[in-house]
């Protein structure tokens, strides 16, 4: 189990650091002559993605050297702490080069295997939310101060609001079906994706968020953030990883109406 003095301690300065990342992401959020190249798996990648990893990287490492560092852009470096941060520094690229503010920053800490604190920062709408294991999820807006963050008491999928990142994921592992019947059943549907439809739900706007396709810096940081705050972070399985290649965040009392739609 994490030293939680020692969980805290990395949490608040990972809170500062993603702060000066955030303001880094936003020299160029806007401007139309940035440059987007292709990945290999032909996703978008921009200087702000590659500026805001290495500066996460160069200032965590800096404080806590023997700390693991996974991120989307640079791979992997080991380390031998039993911590082991995850980064996404834009996530929503998409929508980040196509100045739709709906993009965050993705900040998970894991203690050997278990995600036990995660940032999402969500610059362009000057918001952010955090949790660690046992404190609570957090969630401040501006310069006012963090209040509890909280899923909804949404009952029934006819009462919830369901977001999605994108119609091709579920066409790419032919469930099609459960987009469409997600669409028919909850009393609104609307494509606010990426890490933002996950805070939606985290921060009680929204009661379902579904990515059928999820990597590992996408998930670690949600996980804790949605399961502080009362709700229930899962894959198409019903299990809480961060590497089950999609992910699901929701209210709980809706948990088992969904299942039924996502089983055959």
């Amino acid at each position: 189990m994490a030293d939680p003095a020692a969980v805290d301690e990395r949490l608040r300065f990972a809170l500062n650091a993603s702060a000066q990342a955030e303001r880094l992401v936003m020299s160029y959020f806007g401007d139309a002559a940035l440059q987007v190249d292709l990945k290999d798996d032909l996703t978008p990648v921009t200087a702000a993605d590659r500026g805001a990893e290495e500066l996460l990287r160069r200032t965590l490492l800096g404080t806590f050297p023997h700390d693991s560092v996974l991120g989307e852009e640079f791979g992997e470096t080991k380390g031998n702490s039993g911590f082991r941060w995850i980064l996404d520094p834009v996530d929503g690229t998409k929508s980040f080069v196509h100045g739709v503010p709906l993009f965050g920053m993705l900040i998970g800490l894991q203690f050997e295997g278990e995600n036990v604190a995660g940032i999402c920062r969500l610059p362009a709408v000057r918001e952010v939310i955090y949790a660690s294991r046992g404190r609570g999820s957090w969630w401040q807006r501006g310069s006012a101060a963090a209040v509890p963050a909280q899923v909804t008491t949404a009952t029934s999928l006819s009462d919830s609001l369901f977001c999605y990142t994108a119609v091709d994921g579920f066409e790419q592992i032919q469930r099609s079906d459960v987009l469409q019947k997600l669409s028919q059943v909850c009393r609104l549907s609307r494509g606010w994706g990426d890490c933002y439809g996950h805070m939606l739900v985290a921060t009680g706007r929204a009661d379902l968020m579904i990515d059928p396709l999820l990597a590992e810096w996408d998930a670690c940081a949600l996980i804790p953030i949605i399961e502080e705050a009362g709700g229930i972070f899962m894959d198409w399985t019903g299990r809480s990883t961060a590497v089950g290649g999609n992910g699901i965040s929701l209210t709980p009392q809706i948990k088992s109406e969904l299942q039924q739609i996502i089983r055959r």
